[in-house]
Parts: structure tokens; C-alpha cells; sequence
């Protein structure tokens, strides 16, 4: 028996009375009288056309309406996409980072029931809405929580929990073997660097893929030097590096068919005696030069780094992912990421993982004519240049470390790697945005 029924019509009298819509987000909640075991029934509009989008959307909304409520029962006449989306949103609706409060205050639900769905498409959801958690609570945590070697000590924890092969390269070895992106940008902090290497590898694999996070832990803006205010929330310039994190914390659990290795440079960009000064250059692991001349653009120094160490494992795809610059908020605010890509077989496959994953992301274009404004007088390239299609540039920076021949991506998350509010799946704070999106790309890669 539905619900209407056991309450002999009442639903669809009191939604009539209350001209109830279903628009997008619109809650009525009705009292059962003790009909049904249910004290209330919240009754939820997706809209005309519900995607497995609106679902994830409208599920993150509903977690925080019932944030006090014990138990929760989801009753799901859906697909199983749409299934997997609501269980994912309401998990990450119902997300909050209380590490540091005195008095924490987490959501109350200790139990959710769901009707309408097979176990494994639920547990699907389940393992989407872990790896964004796990992304959110090392974006979450302030710059002294998770140091570079803070971070590789967690990773190291990850790896032990997941069956994953990590390496660490330490200060040293960064040195011995010329990592010298890293190694300048790091010049300015007493937290020495670290660059963690994750590494999946299944049986027989179908093919293999790199995945680059930028993990500035930190980023004052060096010498360069940020204002106040657009220091405040640079513990999160580490959400490239958390989002690759994420994957790789419930990879062994999707079990794809493909070899995957993640590289997160990790270190913070401070001020110091000795910080790298506009001017300098720079060689990266590879050889290549860079002339610094802002040494607030210093996430494309150790991306290249680790781009340059990917490319060594001569994988089928190399995708990087940052929070790169400020144009691209400027171009698609802050709730859309935008990504450039080399090739439009992989362009194609981050568009469509990037849909089914309810993510924002718009492809920007790479203008050879762009390269010229990154020549330098004295080195192979320079990490600026104008302020006008800034994005652009620094994805032709990127560019330059890679041979055409690889098919490669850059997601600059700048906008929605955080979010002011609290809206939907979304949390104020860190968001793991690029999570899900690289998660269904490595699924749908490895069905192919």
C-alpha cells in the first residue's frame, strides 16, 4: 500500500490544498496522525524534467530539512542512476567538518532506510559520496592540519586501508633527481615538501592512466603576496590534489580494469628569507626552464614537475586537476569548472563523466597564438602573462610540458572547489569538486 492510500487520501488532499507545484526544491511536509509509522511525510519537487542531477540536488536539500530527525526512510521511484544519486546527495547533504569545534554538531540521522532499489546501486551511491567526504575533510582541515608531511602521512594510512602502493618522494630525493618546480616554490616555507604517489594496479589491466592533483597546503602568494582577505581561504589551493585523493580511497572498491597512478605535489608557497623572487629561474624534473615572475602563479611550477614524472609511466591519458587561477571564476563563476584538453576523444569522455557525475564543466579552448605570450628572455618559458585570458595561459603553460601524442586534460576547479553557502549536495567549505567526475571517468574508461 502507498502512502496516499494508508492515509486514506489525505496526501494528495492537503498538496491540493496547499497548491503544491513540484517545483525544483519544493518541500511540503504532512503530519500522519500515527497512520503509518512515519511521523511525517516530506514531499519533494524535481521539477518537470528530473535528471539524476536534480535528484543528487534536491536529495543534498532533504538531508539538511531532516538534519535532527533519527531516522530517515527514502522511498525511491527512480532509476538506478537516479537511486545512486539520491543515496549520493543526501550523504553529501548531510556532510559537516567538526573536527575543531567544541561543540560539534553533526547531522542526527542514524538510520536510512531506502525502498525502491537494489542494494549494489545503493552502495554505488554510497562509494561516490565516501570518496567526496574524504576529499572534503582534507580540503577542510587549516594549513597547520595538513602540512605536506602531515599529508603524506594520511596518505600513507590510505594506501595500508586500500591495498594501494604509495611512494613518498621527501625534500632529498626532490633535490637529487632535479624536482626543482616543487623545490622553488617550497623555498620560502620551513614545512619541507613531499610529492605522494598512489598507485592501483588490477590484474590485468586494459590500460593505464595518470591523474595530477595540485596540493599547495597553503598559498600566502609568496613573495608575490596576497592581500588578507584572499589569504583566508587558501588552505583550500589543495582541492586538486584532495579531489585525486578521493579517487583513489575507494578505487580498490570499483575495481576498474585500468592501472591507475595519482601524483600530488605537495608543499606550501610562503613568504620566507629565502623564497623564490620574480626573476629566478627554475629548472623542472625534465629539464625544462621557467622564468618566475610571479611567484603567486606557482601551482603550474609543480603541476609541471609531476606532469613531467607521469609522463614516464607512458600512460593511454594524463588529467591534471587544480585550483589554477582566478579568470576562470571570472569566465564561469564559481559554480562551473573549466577544462582544456589536447584531445577530443578524452574531451568527449570528460564531458560525458562530468554530466552523469551532476558536475558543472565547460571545455575552453587552447589558442596556439597564446604561446608566445609565455616566451621568456632568459628561459624556456615564463609562468605569466597578461591578465587577460589568464586561464588560457596557464593551460599553455601546462601544454608545454606535454607531447601532443598523449591525450591530456587540465580541470581548473578555481570557481567550484568551494562553496560560500550551503546549496544542495554542497557544504560551505571545501566541496571535492572533480571527485565524482574523475571517479565515473575511470569507471567508464574501463568498461569501454
Amino acid at each position: 500500500m502507498d502512502v496516499d492510500s494508508a492515509l486514506d487520501g489525505y496526501l494528495t488532499e492537503h498538496l491540493t490544498e496547499i497548491d503544491f507545484k513540484a517545483k525544483f526544491g519544493e518541500m511540503a511536509s504532512i503530519p500522519t496522525m500515527a497512520r503509518i509509522a512515519a511521523r511525517s511525510v516530506l514531499v519533494v519537487g524535481l521539477g518537470k524534467e528530473p535528471t539524476t542531477r536534480t535528484v543528487r540536488r534536491v536529495s543534498g536539500s532533504v538531508a539538511r530539512r531532516v538534519f535532527e530527525r533519527s531516522d530517515v526512510a527514502l522511498a525511491l521511484h527512480s532509476s538506478s542512476d537516479e537511486a545512486a544519486a539520491s543515496i549520493e546527495g543526501f550523504l553529501l547533504g548531510s556532510y559537516t567538518f567538526t573536527k575543531y569545534r567544541s561543540e560539534p554538531h553533526p547531522s542526527k540521522v542514524q538510520r536510512l532506510i531506502v525502498t525502491g532499489a537494489d542494494a549494489d546501486i545503493l552502495e554505488r551511491g554510497q562509494i561516490y559520496a565516501d570518496a567526496t567526504t574524504y576529499a572534503r575533510d582534507l580540503i577542510n582541515e587549516p594549513g597547520e592540519g595538513l602540512t605536506p608531511q602531515l599529508w603524506a602521512g594520511r596518505a600513507r594510512e590510505l594506501a595500508e586501508v586500500n591495498g594501494l602502493t604509495i611512494r613518498i618522494y621527501e625534500k632529498d630525493e626532490l633535490a637529487e633527481r632535479g624536482f626543482g618546480g616543487i623545490l622553488g616554490v617550497n623555498k620560502g616555507s620551513v614545512e619541507p615538501p613531499a610529492l605522494i604517489e598512489l598507485r592501483y594496479e588490477p590484474e590485468d589491466p586494459k590500460g593505464k592512466i595518470v591523474l595530477v592533483g595540485k596540493g599547495i597546503t597553503f598559498d600566502s602568494g609568496g613573495l608575490s603576496l596576497k592581500d588578507p582577505k584572499g589569504m583566508e581561504t587558501m588552505k583550500t589551493d589543495m582541492s586538486g590534489g584532495a579531489a585525486v585523493c578521493g579517487v583513489m580511497s575507494v578505487i580498490k572498491k570499483l575495481a576498474p580494469r585500468l592501472t591507475v597512478i595519482a601524483l600530488i605535489p605537495a608543499t606550501e608557497n610562503m613568504p620566507g628569507g629565502n623564497a623564490i623572487r620574480p626573476g629566478d629561474v627554475i629548472t623542472h624534473y625534465g629539464g625544462r626552464t621557467s622564468e618566475v615572475l610571479n611567484t603567486d602563479a606557482e601551482g603550474r611550477l609543480v603541476l609541471g614537475d609531476a606532469l613531467m614524472l607521469g609522463l614516464e609511466e607512458e600512460p593511454d591519458a594524463i588529467v591534471d586537476i587544480a585550483t589554477l587561477t582566478g579568470g576562470i571564476v571570472v569566465a564561469l563563476g564559481q559554480r562551473a569548472t573549466g577544462f582544456f584538453a589536447n584531445d577530443d576523444g578524452l574531451a568527449e569522455e570528460l564531458n560525458a563523466a562530468a554530466d552523469e557525475a551532476g558536475e558543472l564543466m565547460w571545455r575552453m579552448p587552447l589558442f596556439d597564438e597564446y604561446r608566445k605570450d609565455l616566451d621568456s628572455e632568459v628561459a624556456d618559458i615564463k609562468n605569466s602573462g597578461p591578465r587577460w585570458g589568464s586561464p588560457i595561459i596557464a593551460a599553455m603553460f601546462l601544454k608545454d610540458f606535454v607531447p601532443d601524442s598523449v591525450p591530456w586534460a587540465h580541470l581548473d576547479i578555481a570557481g567550484p572547489a568551494r562553496s560560500e553557502s550551503d546549496r544542495d549536495e554542497l557544504n560551505k567549505g571545501g566541496t571535492g569538486v572533480g571527485t565524482r567526475t574523475l571517479l565515473r571517468w575511470v569507471e567508464n574508461r574501463a568498461r569501454a
